[in-house]
């Protein structure tokens, strides 16, 4: 798996082979294979987030956090990433900083079929390219992108890892949200990248957008913010704190549930959300 000269995040890597499940997308194949495949038909619509990964100064540290914290379990990727499993299907990606100067982060990605199109419809639209397109293996293509105010997201073209093995579940991820300063302007660039997925009649969009200032200071840059599911909200706000990390922003109501804003014992900012 090449290495990403992203300054903001990662680049998804492949998963681990796992049983399928019943209702979630097939799983990725076992990074060690080298057996030729086709393509996997790819379980996520375009514009849907479909992978998370965070990089980290102390990987290890990470994974003591975070396996604690939603019970994961780890098993070594590529390039000195790990992936982050529950109930042996892939969940997330952990990664060790190349760059003491890049930031600290979760970063979401969105599932296309096509991420060199897309990317030359996020410059048309405003957006930049911070990174890519680039081939991760026989796994897919990823990008790194930025809207007209800076958030930074990723792009992931599936092939043979189509993404989350299990999404919406206690210790998985559960929604995105976009914090701006110009919730209209993020709503036409967006909506126009991803109508079918946020804007279709029936559409169920993992991805909201609101006012900056309703949660962090006014200073706040704009991002996209990963919220993951707990059953316990107070819980799971203690297990963070024991474990190292702080409260940014405690518990608030929103219309996609009970949601609080932490960092782990690393500086890497996240949501818990209780639904």
């Amino acid at each position: 798996m090449p290495a990403s000269p992203s300054p903001a995040a990662g680049r998804p890597g492949p998963g681990p082979a796992e049983e399928p499940g019943t209702a979630e997308p097939a799983p990725a194949p076992d990074p060690a294979s080298t057996e030729k495949s086709p393509p996997v038909q790819p379980p996520y619509p375009e514009g849907t987030p479909c992978w998370l990964d965070a990089q980290l100064p102390d990987l290890e540290g990470g994974k003591r956090f975070y396996g604690e914290l939603f019970g994961w379990s780890f098993r070594e990727g590529e390039a000195g990433s790990v992936w982050a499993t529950l109930g042996g299907r892939p969940v997330a990606q952990l990664e060790r900083k190349a760059d003491g100067r890049m930031p600290t982060v979760w970063t979401v990605y969105f599932a296309t079929p096509d991420v060199q199109t897309l990317s030359r419809r996020i410059v048309a639209a405003g957006g930049q390219i911070v990174v890519g397109p680039y081939p991760v293996a026989e796994l897919g293509r990823a990008a790194l992108a930025a809207d007209p105010e800076g958030a930074v997201f990723g792009l992931w073209q599936a092939r043979r890892h189509p993404g989350f093995g299990r999404r919406h579940e206690p210790g998985t991820f559960a929604w995105a949200q976009l914090y701006t300063r110009d919730t209209t302007g993020a709503n036409t660039f967006y909506g126009g990248l991803f109508h079918h997925a946020l804007f279709a009649p029936g559409a169920e969009p993992d991805f909201g957008r609101a006012d900056i200032t309703d949660v962090f200071p006014a200073e706040m840059p704009p991002h996209l913010l990963a919220h993951f599911r707990v059953t316990g909200l107070d819980e799971a706000l203690g297990v963070v704190r024991r474990l190292g990390g702080r409260v940014q922003a405690p518990p608030f109501e929103t219309s996609y549930g009970r949601v609080a804003v932490v960092t782990d014992n690393q500086g890497a900012s996240f949501a818990l959300l209780q639904r």
